[in-house]
Protein backbone atom coordinates (compact mmCIF):
# COMPACT_ATOMS: atom_id res chain seq x y z
CA UNK A 1 0.00 0.00 0.00
CA UNK A 2 1.39 3.42 -0.96
CA UNK A 3 2.05 5.84 1.82
CA UNK A 4 -0.04 8.93 1.16
CA UNK A 5 1.92 12.15 1.55
CA UNK A 6 0.39 15.12 3.32
CA UNK A 7 0.35 18.35 1.27
CA UNK A 8 2.87 21.01 2.31
CA UNK A 9 1.48 23.22 5.05
CA UNK A 10 -1.42 20.99 6.03
CA UNK A 11 -1.92 20.54 9.77
CA UNK A 12 -4.04 18.09 11.71
CA UNK A 13 -6.19 20.66 13.47
CA UNK A 14 -5.74 24.06 11.80
CA UNK A 15 -6.24 23.42 8.09
CA UNK A 16 -3.36 24.78 6.06
CA UNK A 17 -0.73 27.18 7.35
CA UNK A 18 2.06 29.25 5.89
CA UNK A 19 4.97 31.21 7.30
CA UNK A 20 7.43 33.62 5.72
CA UNK A 21 10.16 35.69 7.33
CA UNK A 22 12.95 38.06 6.51
CA UNK A 23 15.73 39.61 8.58
CA UNK A 24 15.98 43.39 8.44
CA UNK A 25 18.98 45.57 9.33
CA UNK A 26 17.01 47.23 12.12
CA UNK A 27 17.03 47.04 15.91
CA UNK A 28 13.93 45.44 17.43
CA UNK A 29 12.16 48.71 18.33
CA UNK A 30 12.62 50.09 14.79
CA UNK A 31 11.29 46.88 13.25
CA UNK A 32 8.26 47.00 15.55
CA UNK A 33 7.67 50.62 14.54
CA UNK A 34 7.91 49.53 10.89
CA UNK A 35 5.04 47.05 11.18
CA UNK A 36 2.91 48.92 13.73
CA UNK A 37 2.97 52.41 12.18
CA UNK A 38 0.05 53.62 10.05
CA UNK A 39 2.17 53.20 6.91
CA UNK A 40 3.40 49.74 7.94
CA UNK A 41 -0.16 48.60 8.66
CA UNK A 42 -1.19 49.81 5.21
CA UNK A 43 1.65 47.78 3.64
CA UNK A 44 0.72 44.46 5.25
CA UNK A 45 -3.02 44.84 5.92
CA UNK A 46 -4.12 47.19 3.15
CA UNK A 47 -6.01 50.47 3.20
CA UNK A 48 -7.95 50.70 6.44
CA UNK A 49 -8.91 53.25 9.06
CA UNK A 50 -6.50 51.63 11.54
CA UNK A 51 -3.61 53.91 12.50
CA UNK A 52 -2.23 51.70 15.25
CA UNK A 53 -2.61 48.28 16.81
CA UNK A 54 -4.88 47.77 19.80
CA UNK A 55 -6.32 44.46 21.04
CA UNK A 56 -10.08 44.25 20.58
CA UNK A 57 -10.17 46.67 17.66
CA UNK A 58 -11.97 45.51 14.51
CA UNK A 59 -11.07 46.52 10.98
CA UNK A 60 -12.29 46.51 7.40
CA UNK A 61 -9.91 47.13 4.50
CA UNK A 62 -10.72 48.80 1.18
CA UNK A 63 -10.48 45.30 -0.35
CA UNK A 64 -13.17 43.98 1.99
CA UNK A 65 -10.92 42.04 4.36
CA UNK A 66 -12.36 42.05 7.89
CA UNK A 67 -11.06 40.98 11.24
CA UNK A 68 -10.26 41.73 14.83
CA UNK A 69 -6.94 42.40 16.49
CA UNK A 70 -6.77 39.82 19.27
CA UNK A 71 -3.33 40.23 20.87
CA UNK A 72 -0.71 42.98 20.82
CA UNK A 73 2.57 42.48 22.66
CA UNK A 74 4.67 45.57 21.94
CA UNK A 75 7.94 44.81 20.15
CA UNK A 76 7.00 41.12 20.07
CA UNK A 77 3.86 40.14 18.16
CA UNK A 78 0.38 40.98 16.95
CA UNK A 79 -2.28 38.32 16.40
CA UNK A 80 -5.50 38.96 14.49
CA UNK A 81 -8.25 37.34 12.50
CA UNK A 82 -8.13 37.90 8.75
CA UNK A 83 -11.05 37.14 6.42
CA UNK A 84 -11.55 38.25 2.81
CA UNK A 85 -15.18 38.47 1.61
CA UNK A 86 -14.84 35.28 -0.43
CA UNK A 87 -13.73 33.12 2.53
CA UNK A 88 -16.30 31.17 4.55
CA UNK A 89 -14.28 31.46 7.78
CA UNK A 90 -11.48 33.66 9.14
CA UNK A 91 -7.84 32.70 9.34
CA UNK A 92 -5.47 33.66 12.12
CA UNK A 93 -2.50 35.86 11.25
CA UNK A 94 0.44 36.46 13.55
CA UNK A 95 3.22 38.94 12.88
CA UNK A 96 6.32 38.66 15.04
CA UNK A 97 9.45 40.73 15.49
CA UNK A 98 12.39 38.62 16.65
CA UNK A 99 15.66 40.30 17.66
CA UNK A 100 18.81 38.92 16.09
CA UNK A 101 21.58 40.67 17.97
CA UNK A 102 21.33 44.39 18.65
CA UNK A 103 21.04 45.60 15.06
CA UNK A 104 18.99 43.02 13.18
CA UNK A 105 15.40 41.84 13.55
CA UNK A 106 13.45 39.11 11.81
CA UNK A 107 9.90 39.99 10.82
CA UNK A 108 7.75 36.90 10.53
CA UNK A 109 4.25 36.39 9.11
CA UNK A 110 2.47 33.17 10.06
CA UNK A 111 -1.09 32.40 8.97
CA UNK A 112 -3.18 29.37 9.87
CA UNK A 113 -6.70 28.06 9.34
CA UNK A 114 -6.37 28.41 5.57
CA UNK A 115 -8.89 26.47 3.48
CA UNK A 116 -6.58 24.58 1.12
CA UNK A 117 -3.21 24.38 -0.61
CA UNK A 118 -4.18 26.97 -3.25
CA UNK A 119 -5.09 29.55 -0.60
CA UNK A 120 -1.84 28.70 1.20
CA UNK A 121 0.15 29.49 -1.95
CA UNK A 122 -1.79 32.71 -2.50
CA UNK A 123 -1.09 33.88 1.04
CA UNK A 124 2.56 32.83 0.84
CA UNK A 125 2.98 35.05 -2.23
CA UNK A 126 1.18 37.92 -0.47
CA UNK A 127 3.37 37.83 2.66
CA UNK A 128 6.55 37.45 0.62
CA UNK A 129 5.55 40.57 -1.36
CA UNK A 130 4.77 42.44 1.87
CA UNK A 131 8.28 41.67 3.15
CA UNK A 132 9.75 42.97 -0.12
CA UNK A 133 7.71 46.18 0.20
CA UNK A 134 8.75 46.68 3.82
CA UNK A 135 12.38 46.19 2.83
CA UNK A 136 12.03 48.76 0.04
CA UNK A 137 10.43 51.22 2.44
CA UNK A 138 13.45 51.21 4.75
CA UNK A 139 15.85 51.52 1.81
Amino acid sequence: MDKQTKPIGQTKAAGFQVGVRRTFPLPLEAAWQLISSAHGIKVWLGSTALTGLQAGETYVTADGITGEIRVVNKAENVRLTWQPKSWSKPSTLQIRTIASGSDKTTISFHQENLADAAVREEMKARWEQVLVELKLWIG
